[in-house]
């Protein structure tokens, strides 16, 4: 027989950015308690509001499953001692799986005697484990911010009001904080009424009953239902962004969609502040038009039903004016400042205390940009936009704006410099130079961009790496990681014909000339290749299987897009060409012996063989063809070239003793194989591949 089992937490309100991750985590901590328990269930369902969390088990075994285990104990030698009486270790072993030694049984493993415990357990009613595990349960919830709450040693994310824990129709008796379990949950705080749970299965529509919501898919598909309705009656695009989307599912309980509007002489201020004030200060969706043009409405979701619309509407309206006032204010104030006295102020905001202010940054990315648009040969007229896009990179960080909304840095220092009658490259290098700020983010779309970001960037690596901040595990404070796969990212898409070891070069050099380095310039640099090398490989193995991965950058990752070009050519003649593993086995016969050459120059007069002959010119017709097409990027052309000696080096295993008794003739031979190797390792190490 099985019933089901019900326990919500009743709670004040727990803030929006909690409930999902306390939601999951009270399903999975209750599937893991009935399964230690040894009670058999079906599916484990969870539900939240924002006054809730609630786990509903469907056909919950009414009585834990008997167990009976053999354990394994010291061998027989050990167990008994010269007279034939259990020893120390025996009666230990027996203590402490709590049988006695007379149940002792012996058994023959691997040729060898040793002593087995079988432990029975009697399976009990789950009725009276129920109230010490859900117990358990509540007080083993971890959040990232706890409360306390009156004379109790507990810590919760918000005060617990209510419980109901119902197995079957029957309530446990148990209590935590003082607050008694039941079988009564609450309704909606100002619609609802408190909700009888006869049984398990009438949850959902008991608080239903009441204006309670409680599933989250339904909630969102209300709510998302009712915003595609309002755009279709009304020829609107309401911009739903998740992060939004899924505040708003865990504000409300009883959803309702509706929309307002603002003054349209606010749309004269960059759409981007309306709809980030709208956004975080209010919690709306912005309307656009067809073009994507910001309209003079807003659409929000209320908690609570369809009465009165009208006026909640005036009340969001009244609210949203106030705060959009705010911003024009700020806006208009931000542009009375001039970028030389913005840039001023940046000498007194501390960047680090180890790496100086904001202004030593933007001085170090300077310098940075500036050497790498020399490295990348730019015209003189865009390093002179790198330059200047470099020195005010950062100089909206004073504004007003940017301190009420920092995740508008960079589209404030792009308005404001254009308005301020700056280039509109180098304004826009502004907004750029942060870029691609999120995983799937665009790279910058100008010269001048691409490259103040990378120098951003990497003096943020570089300078955390000086000091010890180096990511640990899931601990990057610094978003070191999203960094350094940004830089990657915009060498690649952009092609950019520079080596990481390069742009590493710069900005070591740059942080060894203005301030004092804890580490030594080589050891800096070695820690960022093998850094890097962790982002390249993850951009690797999202299209390219594990092992050509492990090949190609094995031969180096130094330049970013010969990797990938190097990456793709080798998984597709792998996949495609049949006798392709041939080929890769008689590359790994020459890269095994060439393993043992001393070193000794390769002299054309000792070839004497025929087929050592004959492989030593197919290789050297092939060598300065494949350079050029490495260095063309053309991986395609470099590994059909490489491919190309498969058939003389073949023949040439087939026909010569390399390791002849003759010691000239010998190492001869391995030099042969080790220059061909060398071609071989600066395309991938072919060893590597798994067939």
């Amino acid at each position: 027989m099985a019933k089901d089992l019900l326990f919500e937490i009743g709670l004040e309100e727990v803030p929006a950015r909690f409930i999902r991750a306390a939601m999951e985590q009270l399903q999975d901590r209750t599937a893991k308690w009935l399964d230690s328990s040894r009670l058999e269930h079906g599916e484990v369902q969870s539900f939240a509001t924002p006054r809730r969390l609630a786990v509903l088990v469907k056909d919950v075994a009414e009585r834990q499953a008997d167990v009976s285990e053999e354990v394994k104990g010291p061998s027989r030698k050990i167990a008994l001692d010269a007279a034939g009486e259990w020893s120390k270790a025996a009666l230990g072993f027996a203590r402490s799986q709590g049988v006695a030694p007379e149940q002792f049984t012996f058994k023959e493993v691997g040729g060898v005697e040793y002593i087995y415990a079988t432990k029975s357990s009697e399976g009990v009613d789950t009725s009276s484990l129920l109230a010490e595990g859900l117990t358990g349960i509540v007080g083993a919830m971890t959040f990232p911010k706890n409360m306390r709450w009156g004379a109790y040693d507990f810590k919760f994310v918000r005060p617990i009001r209510w419980l109901v824990a119902l197995f079957g129709s029957d309530p446990i008796d148990f209590e935590i904080t003082g607050v008694k379990a039941g079988n009564v949950s609450r309704g909606h705080r100002f619609l609802g009424k408190d909700a009888v749970i006869g049984q398990p299965a009438d949850y959902i529509e008991s608080l239903r009953s009441q204006h309670v919501i409680a599933d989250v898919k339904e909630r969102e598909t209300l709510i998302l239902g009712q915003i595609n309705k309002l755009a279709s009656d009304k020829n609107w695009t309401i911009a739903i962004k998740d992060d939004l989307l899924e505040e708003v599912l865990f504000l409300v309980e009883t959803p309702t969609v509706l929309f307002g509007t603002f003054d349209p002489a606010f749309l004269n201020i960059p759409q981007e502040v309306l709809i980030t004030s709208m956004r975080e200060h209010q919690r709306y969706f912005p309307v656009l038009d067809a073009e994507g043009k910001l309209l003079p409405y807003f659409v929000t979701v209320r908690n609570g039903n369809a009465e009165h619309l009208e006026t909640i509407a005036k009340g969001n309206e009244k609210v949203l004016r106030a705060r959009l006032s705010d911003a024009k204010f700020f806006y208009e104030e931000d542009q009375k400042l001039k970028i030389e006295d913005a840039l001023a102020k940046l000498e007194n905001i501390v960047y680090h205390e180890e790496l100086g202010s904001v202004a030593d940054k933007v001085r170090r990315i300077r310098q940075i940009a500036d050497s790498l648009a020399g490295k990348l040969q730019t015209a003189p007229e865009v390093a002179t936009k790198v330059s200047r896009a470099a020195d005010i990179c950062k100089f909206d960080l004073v504004t007003q704006m940017v301190y009420e909304f920092p995740e508008l840095q960079g589209t404030m220092g792009e308005d404001y410099a254009r308005k301020a009658g700056e280039d509109e490259q180098v304004s826009k290098a502004i907004f750029e130079h942060y870029q691609p700020r999120f995983a799937g983010d665009a790279i910058p779309s100008t010269e001048a961009g691409a490259i103040v970001s990378i120098a951003d960037k990497i003096d943020t690596i570089v300078g955390c790496f000086s000091i010890g901040i180096i990511p640990t595990g899931s601990q990057d404070p610094y978003a070191l990681r999203r960094q350094s796969a940004g830089i990657v990212q915009i060498v690649l898409e952009r092609e950019l014909p520079v080596g990481l070891n390069d742009i590493f070069e710069i900005a070591v050099q740059i942080h060894k000339n203005t301030r004092n380095l804890k580490l030594s310039a080589e050891e800096l640099r070695n820690n960022l290749y093998e850094f890097f090398g962790l982002r390249v490989k993850r951009l690797l193995s999202d299209n390219v299987r594990y092992d050509v991965v492990d090949a190609v950058m094995a031969a180096g990752y130094d330049d970013i897009v010969a990797v990938v070009a190097r990456s793709k050519a080798l998984a597709d003649a792998v996949l495609s060409k049949e006798n392709f593993k041939n080929t890769v086995d008689s590359f790994n016969r020459v890269s095994n012996l060439a393993a043992k050459s001393t070193g000794a120059a390769l002299d054309f007069a000792l070839l004497g063989e025929a087929a050592e002959s004959a492989l030593y010119e197919t290789w050297q017709s092939l060598h300065t063809p494949y350079q050029k097409a490495l260095e063309a990027n053309d991986a395609v052309q470099a590994l059909t070239l490489l491919a190309g000696l498969s058939d003389a080096i073949t023949v040439f295993f087939d026909s010569v003793m390399v390791m002849a008794e003759d010691e000239r003739v010998r190492e001869n031979r391995l030099a042969l194989l080790a220059g061909i190797d060398a071609d071989l390792k600066s395309f991938a190490d072919f060893g590597k591949l798994v067939w």
